[in-house]
């Protein structure tokens, strides 16, 4: 208990009145646990359309990553308030979960931008359509509302204050969400074994949802920095770490991969290099502070956009974002670099999306570049599969995109690492591998 206690001094007061309702009811045995995690495009998926084709679903993944990108520059979307809970038809990676006593199943979208555990809640007032069952909190026993003069409502900003927490978000493309703030048991299915039992974790229960959310999904699981999220919940209880690892998709495979916790998410052994996370005031994104990257003896210094000022801090790291944006002037420079290294036959992008293209064949996987990112720290090298996607048959781009706003280090450069996040210790950690057989 004294160690937990030490550990608690560094979490918001909001936090510490989370942890003391969860923590009292976990037991040292889920200190470490793993769920499983599948792509949207995984044969697993119920995202999965097998009529599809492989450039149907990646033209598709990059409009979703462009729109993604253009919602997380919006000032309100990055600050730890209501206004960065729920991100509508948006992230990359599902987990399935469950919410309430006796256990109802959600399908969540894992998000590293979001900072709640969020879901379609009974009665609607006006839901959108929701292919499966939509969660009846009446029907828990562990559901509770929370008043709105706790912590968890105040800390997020809510919008109104009668008997019970209420929140009301409205996006610039017409969606919104209307709902309560409250506390339920959730509950995972362990990787090892027996499910996880999380007591007492805040959650937001939507009665009225419209606009860009996806039938086919039901929830969102929150894993930012935000006081609300997931990990800030659970705390100390999994000192302060979680990891994924994500495999190459867009190949129609049925594998997945795995959202691991506490002392499962510890990252080490041979090639691990690690980079501070970089805190920045009332902001729920973890930031990183990219210094250069480097493609065929030449390196490109990364510097910081119009919005976020200062080298320290200059990008972030999301799970829900395909594509990898860099500063305009940065960008120029590395694509530039790249075309220097390439000898393949330039084409162009037949669905105008990506600036650097090349016709490609089954062996030009090998005539493509080793690219490093220079982190603060770390030198993260990057193969072909972490670099350029196929966007058509024969035609592979460089999965990077300019922009004047707020720096993203994609999900396709993090693929076959296993991505290890340490809260307490404030770092982020790449450990090259096949995640695959993680």
């Amino acid at each position: 208990m004294l160690t937990m206690a030490a550990n608690m001094q560094s979490y918001s007061p909001l936090v510490l009145v989370l942890l003391f309702l969860c923590n009292t009811c976990l037991s040292d045995a889920l200190k470490g646990f793993s769920v499983e995690m599948m792509h949207r495009d995984s044969e697993k998926s119920p995202f999965y359309l097998p009529s599809e084709t492989h450039s149907q679903r990646v033209s598709k993944a990059i409009q979703r990553s462009i729109a993604r990108a253009n919602h997380l520059t919006k000032p309100s979307a990055s600050i730890d308030t209501v206004e960065s809970t729920v991100i509508p038809n948006s992230g990359e990676y599902l987990m399935i979960y469950s919410v309430g006593t006796p256990p109802f199943k959600v399908l969540g979208i894992v998000d590293t931008g979001s900072n709640i555990v969020w879901l379609q809640c009974k009665p609607c007032i006006d839901c959108y359509k929701q292919n499966s069952p939509i969660f009846d909190p009446r029907k828990s026993t562990t559901y509770k509302n929370l008043p709105c003069t706790s912590r968890a409502c105040q800390a997020i900003g809510a919008s109104s204050c009668s008997e019970k927490c209420e929140y009301s978000i409205n996006y610039g493309d017409g969606s919104h969400s209307i709902g309560d703030l409250s506390v339920d048991t959730i509950t995972l299915s362990s990787t090892e074994g027996s499910p996880v039992k999380l007591p007492n974790i805040a959650i937001g229960c939507g009665h009225d949802n419209t606009g860009t959310f996806d039938d086919n999904g039901s929830g969102i699981v929150g894993l930012s920095g935000g006081a609300t999220s997931l990990i800030s919940q659970l705390g100390s209880t999994i000192e302060g770490k979680f990891s994924y690892c994500l495999p190459p998709f867009f190949a129609g495979s049925k594998s997945s991969s795995k959202l691991s916790f506490g002392d499962a998410a510890v990252v080490s052994g041979k090639g691990v290099v690690s980079t501070p996370i970089i805190e920045k005031q009332n902001r729920i994104f973890y930031f990183l502070t990219l210094k250069s990257l480097s493609v065929g003896g030449k390196t490109v210094a990364v510097g910081s956009t119009s919005s976020e000022s200062g080298s320290e801090g200059n990008i972030i790291i999301d799970s829900g974002t395909t594509l990898t944006l860099l500063p305009s002037q940065a960008y120029a420079e590395f694509e530039s670099a790249v075309a220097d290294a390439v000898k393949l036959e330039r084409v162009s992008d037949p669905n105008g999306f990506l600036g650097l293209c090349y016709q490609t064949g089954s062996n030009s996987q090998q005539e493509l570049p080793v690219i490093t990112a220079h982190f603060k720290g770390a030198d993260v090298v990057l193969k072909p599969v972490n670099t350029f996607l196929e966007v058509a048959d024969g035609i592979s781009c460089l999965a990077f995109r300019a922009t004047d706003d707020l720096s993203i280090y994609g999900n396709v450069a993090q693929q076959n690492f296993l991505v290890g996040y340490d809260l307490e210790n404030k770092t982020i950690s790449f450990k090259p591998t096949d995640c695959n057989k993680e």
